[in-house]
């Protein structure tokens, strides 16, 4: 990346790669290439309890730039440590996304080297067949490409229930509340357009197609199976539902016979997928210990709660713990910080919340308040009033959301309508790190937040990595407003399949997620952060960055008023250096 924050020379996507099904050896000339484009916004990746319904909020960005307008960095204050984040400079970096060619030192500087141990650990599955390295990554130019992978022979045919010699089964939950969800939701974002079922499942069997062709999936094709389920998304976020949950994963193991399922955006069906011994993707914000119970089965795009509290928890201890509350407004600015946090209700996210109370009064800096809200839409505005009332009751200065996107609609408005305006602080989690939904958000209160996010720099939606891997298989219609969310999702379990080799099982997924180099330090086109599973971890994230929200910035995203600034530096969880926050002298605006 540039000084200015430009990013340079990026490729125009390439050609389609390899021949349909990937029963021969896919080529490291499988090439997924973005347009160039000026500057980097806060692109819609992570999702969070409310995962599976909010789709929505991707309307706030459906105009696609007509300009790239200039985006500020931060400029750095302190030095933060951490080993492989992007701007890290590791032998990974490049200078030019979509420039890696053969034999380089790509994907977290593996390259061929990552091949080799990828392919041995194949090899050694299965006395049929045979895999071996190929140089440089499976698809050229994508910095979370896993190495190049070549395979002839017999890839053992049934080796997993939901696996043939042929097909990888699949299956994608639909429930009946998702939609009207996403009404409610869209209409309170301004909008009355959603992503209906139809365009979601064109989407995803689309994307199947274009990683059937990219991956080394060992002559096996992705089956997309999707299902009406009897399960609600909405009841399952509350903590009930449970019944539902179990009998939709009955279908989808003993009906459907998936090896893996798409859509498990929630607790409840998380664990019941796990118990019928499906791998399943899309559980939020669970922690790293909860999700080991049912290795190896679940796993996520939402970073783990046990990794959010680590970053959040740092920021707090060694930036501004002790000090005053100087980015509030009011008669609040200059006060002795006095922090609380809010959360969701939901025991599993509470254990998170406890931790980091637990964190704080360990280190002599305690939480003055840990309040609990419950995820119901209906009463979101309610609670906000009573929330608001108890916070300036206590005297608190300074606010950690680890919020649904909502919530903090109705918590500004209110805010802002009491004339209180604390320092907000942003967790990273449920988009509300991504502008689209700062933008939602009240801005003169909005204007005092900034945190921390795990995502990386983004484009424009029609030059991410979904959008163009879509385009690829279809040009001629448009994707769903999730691409990206979806495309993330099936990335993740590609990555697993690919690196597991052709004897494909749970357990060899989880080795080959295991055996994934990680994704390229670096690259100025890493949309999603960096990328890694090492032992215990089931989610992706490895590093975060600093943001803050400047309400006069026009968003690359979407052109409209605006956006986070983010930090060009990258910090591995759990390596904070510390240091005096790193925001602009008139902070905040």
């Amino acid at each position: 990346m540039s000084e200015d924050g430009n990013v340079p020379g990026v490729g125009a996507v390439g050609g389609a790669g390899a021949g349909a099904g990937g029963a021969a050896a896919v080529s490291s000339g499988s090439k997924l290439r973005l347009s160039a484009v000026k500057n980097n916004g806060r692109l819609l990746k992570g999702y969070g309890p409310l995962a599976a319904l909010l789709v929505a909020f991707v309307l706030m960005a459906m105009l696609v730039p007509t300009k790239a307008p200039q985006q500020d960095v931060v400029h750095e204050t302190q030095r933060v440590t951490g080993g492989t984040g992007a701007g890290a400079g590791t032998s990974g970096s490049a200078g030019t996304a979509g420039s890696t060619t053969g034999g380089s030192a790509a994907a977290g500087g593996a390259g061929a080297a990552g091949a080799a141990k990828a392919s041995g650990a194949a090899a050694s599955a299965t006395a049929a067949g045979h895999t071996s390295a190929c140089s440089g990554l499976q698809v050229a130019g994508d910095p979370y490409s896993p190495p190049c992978i070549s395979f002839s022979g017999n890839n053992g045919g049934a080796t997993s229930a939901g696996v043939s010699a042929s097909q990888i089964n699949v299956t994608y939950r639909i429930t009946s509340d998702s939609e009207s969800f996403q009404q409610t939701l869209a209409s309170l974002g301004g909008a009355n357009i959603v992503d209906t079922t139809a365009d979601i499942e064109r989407t995803i069997t689309a994307l199947a197609q274009y990683f059937n062709t990219h991956f080394q999936f060992y002559g096996r094709k992705l089956n997309i199976e999707y299902f009406n389920g009897q399960g609600s998304i909405t009841n399952e976020l509350l903590g009930s539902g449970q019944q539902q949950a179990d009998a939709d994963a009955v279908t989808a193991s003993q009906q459907l016979h998936a090896f893996a399922e798409l859509n498990g955006a929630s607790e409840p069906y998380g664990v019941a997928l796990s118990q019928q011994h499906v791998v399943n993707f899309g559980v939020p914000y669970l922690s790293a210990s909860f999700m080991g119970q049912y290795a190896p089965y679940m796993w996520s795009l939402d970073t783990e709660s046990n990794d959010v509290v680590s970053a959040t928890s740092e920021l707090y201890l060694k930036s501004m713990a002790g000090g005053n509350a100087d980015y509030a407004g009011g008669s609040l600015q200059g006060k002795p910080r006095k922090v609380a946090i809010i959360a969701p209700s939901d025991p599993w996210y509470q254990t998170a919340a406890q931790s980091a109370v637990q964190a704080a009064q360990q280190a002599g800096h305690p939480i003055a308040d840990n309040i609990q809200y419950q995820l119901n839409l209906s009463t979101l505005s309610s609670q906000a009033a009573t929330v608001i009332s108890q916070l300036q009751n206590d005297g608190i200065t300074t606010v950690f959301c680890g919020c649904d996107p909502v919530f903090p609609v109705y918590l500004t408005s209110r805010a802002a309508e009491q004339g209180y305006t604390p320092e907000w602080v942003v967790a990273g989690v449920a988009l509300t790190d991504q502008d689209i939904v700062g933008q939602l958000f009240q801005q003169s209160e909005w204007s005092h937040a900034f945190g921390v996010s795990y995502n990386g720099v983004t484009l424009p939606k029609q030059q991410t990595f979904g959008y163009a891997a879509y385009k690829q298989v279809s040009p001629n219609t448009e994707p769903a407003n999730a691409v990206d969310i979806i495309y993330a999702q099936m990335y993740e379990m590609a990555i697993g399949i690919q690196m597991a080799g052709p004897n494909l099982t749970p357990q060899s997924f989880e080795n080959g997620m295991r055996a994934y180099p990680g994704s390229q330090a670096g690259a100025p086109n890493a949309l999603y952060g960096t990328w890694g599973f090492p032992a215990g971890h089931f989610t992706p994230q490895e590093d975060w960055t600093f943001i803050y929200w400047n309400p006069n910035l026009t968003s690359p995203y979407n052109d409209k008023q605006g956006a986070y600034v983010f930090s060009k530096t990258r910090t591995k969880i759990g390596s904070y250096g510390g240091g005096a926050l790193p925001l602009p002298q008139g902070f905040p605006y």
